[in-house]
């Protein structure tokens, strides 16, 4: 399998979701979004520019993290390939 420098499209860190890769996770992927790198991303859609990201501590009525999504410009990248060209 070849690994290519350029994330997919949407990724997803929920393994019951179809956009979940755990070999493209453990790469790492950082995450900018209106300028600014964030952390606690839980999936994103470079296409159609949205993030969703942890609600605090909120659970829905599944016991699932609650999620909200933010809408903007999105840039992704991954980590690995940023330490070889620093």
């Amino acid at each position: 399998m070849s690994e290519t420098d350029t994330p997919p499209d949407r990724l997803s860190l929920d393994p019951r979701s179809s956009y979940y890769d755990e070999a493209l996770i453990s790469r790492g992927v950082g995450v900018r979004f209106k300028g600014q790198e964030r952390t606690n991303v839980v999936e994103y859609c470079l296409s159609e520019g949205w993030i969703k990201v942890v609600a605090g501590k909120s659970l829905d009525r599944k016991g699932n993290p609650l999620t909200l999504t933010l809408k903007g410009p999105v840039e992704v990248w991954f980590e690995d390939v940023e330490d070889k060209n620093a």
